[in-house]
């Protein structure tokens, strides 16, 4: 799993210290990827002049140079960034049950442990940043902040999220979405993690949404996060199952191969849908799998943040 593979991940307790073992992990794979010229440190450098203030001394840049420089910083920040989670039942795929006391990871818990990391990365780079929570209502809504203090409160509010999950809790993902586009600040960032599941039969509405942050000219990234294998691939043993649906309770007994090539062809549709929307509206789409580990949400926070800078 990537950057997950020395992380216990049955337990989230600490997400400030798995977010930082993500993102260290991250920066040091960076030197070897193509994204090596990618900055994670966006404080600027200048020589220091004798007789001023030592406080901004950067003195790990010291250890390696032996001259002095200080770090200059921004008065404003320098983006503002909203993180929005989907905080519905079907997030909670695929159920704790099913480890059998074994770590495991499912989509609510993938995506509060990336936008923790995140966060780190914003924090580094002297961003602003804030969470929306929704589900068939929009749960959280924070302004966006760069503050030690607040970091620490939006990690509060991301482990209370994963800590208790939610059961019939349905998706209205256009409606937050309208909300978000017209309460954030002009300009944004927006990050999305969701599975977007909840709109496959009526989709103008989820669009009209997306389309209505880029109208407000929001840069959008949309992580769509799935657990492939099962939701997208249909990849079950052909044996009877019990299928229930996380947000309505509704069950349904059949075998895989009853249904697996329908299913398969209706998902296609609609990916291939919200491919093209996203083209059509410039949002930057990211398959998102859970069991894929964490660098490309990183890898596509960093090329939009490069964007947003030129």
């Amino acid at each position: 799993m990537d950057l997950l593979e020395n992380l216990e991940v049955k337990d989230l307790g600490n997400l400030e210290l798995l977010a930082r073992q993500v993102v260290e992990g991250f920066i040091i794979g960076l030197h070897k990827s193509p994204f090596h010229g990618f900055s994670v440190e966006f404080a600027e450098h200048r020589l220091y002049n004798q007789g001023e203030n030592t406080r901004n001394i950067d003195w790990k840049v010291y250890g390696r140079t032996d001259r002095l420089y200080t770090k200059r910083f921004e008065e404003e920040t320098n983006l503002r960034c909203q993180i929005v989670m989907d905080a519905s039942s079907s997030m909670f795929f695929p159920d704790e049950s099913e480890s059998k006391g074994k770590p495991y990871m499912n989509k609510a818990r993938f995506s509060a442990l990336a936008a923790a990391s995140l966060m780190n990365l914003l924090q580094k780079q002297r961003d602003a940043f804030g969470i929306t929570l929704f589900d068939d209502d929009v749960r959280l809504h924070s302004q966006c902040k760069s503050s030690t203090s607040h970091y620490r409160l939006m990690l509060t509010h991301l482990h209370n999220f994963i800590s208790k999950p939610t059961h019939d809790k349905n998706t209205a993902a256009a409606k937050a979405l309208h909300q978000v586009a017209e309460s954030i600040h002009r300009r944004s960032m927006v990050v999305i993690f969701s599975d977007m599941f909840e709109q496959m039969g009526d989709n103008e509405h989820l669009f009209s949404a997306l389309q209505h942050l880029k109208h407000n000219k929001h840069e959008v990234v949309l992580f769509h996060v799935t657990d492939k294998s099962k939701e997208l691939d249909f990849e079950f043993e052909n044996r009877p199952y019990i299928f229930i649906d996380m947000e309505s309770g509704e069950r349904l007994r059949l075998q895989p191969k009853q249904v697996k090539e329908h299913y398969v062809e209706q998902v296609g549709k609609f990916m291939q849908e919200l491919k093209f929307k996203c083209l059509q509206y410039k949002i930057d789409l990211i398959e998102a799998d859970i069991s894929k580990g964490f660098r490309p949400i990183l890898q596509a926070y960093l090329v939009k943040r490069s964007k947003m800078r030129t």
